[in-house]
């Protein structure tokens, strides 16, 4: 049996089996004229039986031609069948697929066909929250919902046994490899995490659980990440390492403003000749700007009522 390699990107390559069969239209025809067939030649072929079995002769030859048109129309009855919107037929004569009817509404096929009714309606499918590791090996848990439908209806029916229970089951190993690729956190600028980058990570998600599905006829609409968090035994430590992350980033940032207003005042103390000040007294009063702009707590003012340098 050959086989199909599906491309997803550089990292991830999905290899699954080439369709032996593909969807084409079977050959229907409305289904209303049939039925005004169908009803003439029972009624017809009651008549004829009953008229026979009354009479002698010419009458009773009646019976056998009776009986015909009865059985032609009990044979034509199989063969309707209602198409709802939003479901399709696919059609098998003797183990060989003959086509699929997709037009809604009252039909008639052959009627020794076998006829699978196909959903091609769109479908919401949650996976189970799936416990793996990162690609840094951080225990995390990840889930998602996945948006898809029935393209083809051949492959749907032929190709796999279960196609619900496939595309069940290939999602969820999609979101695990996904999972099992790519960080929670970034470490490093321009590097996809699965915290940070969740289009872009949505996305390549989407593409893989495409190529897994593609062979059984489905077409992925879109996929969403539903559940993204670490596994309840690091929690607690990736929390306070995430605390501490953005205490030292607020403290950065409180310190680039202090040096920034301190540098300003420099400036216009100089500008204006409020005072002049020696490097000695320019480094107290730094000094004590700093520890005013980032402390945690509040200061207390001491009023110098001596010089400057007591």
């Amino acid at each position: 049996m050959s086989t199909t390699r599906t491309r997803v990107d550089d990292e991830t390559a999905v290899q699954m089996p080439s369709p032996q069969v593909t969807e084409r239209t079977a050959t229907s025809t409305s289904g209303w004229p049939l039925l005004a067939l169908l009803i003439v030649l029972v009624v017809l072929g009651v008549a004829l039986i009953a008229a026979g079995g009354n009479g002698s002769g010419i009458r009773v030859a009646l019976v056998p031609i009776g009986v015909v048109a009865a059985v032609v129309g009990v044979l034509i009855a199989p063969g309707l069948t209602a198409v709802a919107p939003g479901e399709a037929r696919v059609v098998q004569l003797l183990g060989s697929y003959r086509g699929t009817v997709r037009e809604q509404g009252f039909r008639w096929v052959n009627p020794f066909t076998k006829r699978h009714k196909v959903s091609t309606r769109i479908r919401n499918l949650e996976t189970e929250t799936s416990k793996v590791n990162d690609a840094d090996g951080n225990p995390i848990e990840m889930a998602a919902v996945v948006v898809w439908q029935v393209a083809d209806t051949a492959r749907a029916v032929f190709e796999v046994d279960d196609f619900t229970a496939f595309v069940a089951i290939q999602s969820e190993t999609a979101v695990r490899h996904i999972a099992g690729s790519y960080p929670y956190d970034s470490h490093s600028d321009g590097a996809l995490s699965l915290r940070d980058n969740a289009t872009e990570i949505t996305g390549k998600l989407t593409e893989e659980i495409s190529a897994r599905v593609s062979a059984a006829g489905v077409r992925v609409v879109e996929s969403r990440i539903t559940r993204l968090s670490y596994a309840p035994e690091i929690a607690q430590v990736m929390l306070q390492r995430q605390q501490a992350g953005a205490v030292v980033a607020a403290r950065q940032r409180i310190v680039e403003g202090a040096v920034g207003m301190v540098e300003s005042a420099l400036e216009k103390l100089a500008e204006h000749d409020v005072v002049e000040l020696d490097e000695e007294r320019k480094a107290t009063m730094v000094s004590n700007l700093l520890v005013v702009l980032c402390g945690d707590r509040g200061t207390q003012p001491v009023v110098n009522t001596g010089s400057l340098y007591q």
